[in-house]
């Protein structure tokens, strides 16, 4: 299984770690395109700290940002699964799983990024801003600048099994499952059962919890189908619907009474 997830707007603080080597992060194909939008957001936000915020969308209250992306090459670092804070990561609560948990989600949790396309939570990485949405000036649209070299690593990242993809449209963006791989993805919403409305803040916690629950069962369902039937085990109400024909998604509804 191959969990798909989000980042966080809201990091941690710098880490104690070896600055940042990006040979030595997960998903190696990736290392030429870090490395330009590194360059880029390094050369931004070490010139016009203003246009940098502009460019960023950082508020006023977040100037220290700017700051903080100048210096990537020599900050500490920690791993990703520690920089990423947030509703979502606040329910995964990685710290605190066991062992056999923690193996499986270094195993099968991929995080996707403007600034490294994707990590596993064990690659060390310094604390950043750069969200999918920003359009760096030597770039473009981040989305756009990752789909090529996505659509090369993804395929075998995915291996032969499930891929559950619980991203936002943002990072979805990024890299679309197709043909095969796709047949054999899941896409999860979470609505609040009587309105049958998306509320956001426990649509994050519920798939925070939901992948926590996974990792601790030791949950290892092969496709989607047996997605759902691990998830009702586990105390979900699901609505799964199969696509229509192949080459396409499978869409479940995680339905939840609460919305805080």
């Amino acid at each position: 299984m191959l969990v798909l997830l989000p980042p966080s707007e809201g990091k941690a603080s710098p880490g104690e770690g070896a600055p940042l080597e990006l040979g030595s992060l997960s998903l190696p194909g990736l290392a030429a395109a870090r490395e330009a939008v590194l360059g880029e957001l390094v050369g931004l936000c070490a010139g016009d700290e203003e246009k940098a915020r502009e460019v960023l969308g950082l508020s006023e209250g977040l100037r220290g940002e700017v700051a903080k992306n100048a210096g990537l090459r020599t900050a500490g670092t920690r791993p990703a699964g520690e920089i990423y804070t947030g509703v979502l990561y606040d329910a995964l609560g990685l710290a605190t799983l066991d062992a056999g948990a923690r193996r499986r989600a270094a195993e099968s949790l991929l995080v996707f990024s403007g600034l490294w396309g994707a990590v596993r939570v064990t690659d060390p990485i310094p604390s950043y801003r750069c969200s999918m949405g920003v359009r760096l000036p030597g770039l473009g649209a981040l989305a756009g600048h990752w789909r090529a070299p996505m659509a090369e690593v993804m395929p075998e990242a995915a291996g032969d099994g499930l891929v559950l993809d619980l991203r936002s449209s943002a990072y979805a963006a990024a890299w679309k499952p197709k043909g095969e791989v796709a047949g054999r993805t899941a896409t999860v919403r979470v609505l609040h059962a009587p309105t049958r409305k998306v509320v956001s803040h426990f649509n994050k916690a519920t798939k925070g919890r939901m992948v926590r629950d996974l990792l601790t069962a030791g949950a290892a369902p092969e496709d989607p189908a047996a997605l759902v039937e691990a998830l009702r085990e586990l105390g979900y109400v699901v609505e799964a619907e199969a696509p229509g024909k192949p080459g396409k998604a499978w869409a479940l509804d995680v339905l939840v009474e609460q919305v805080h």
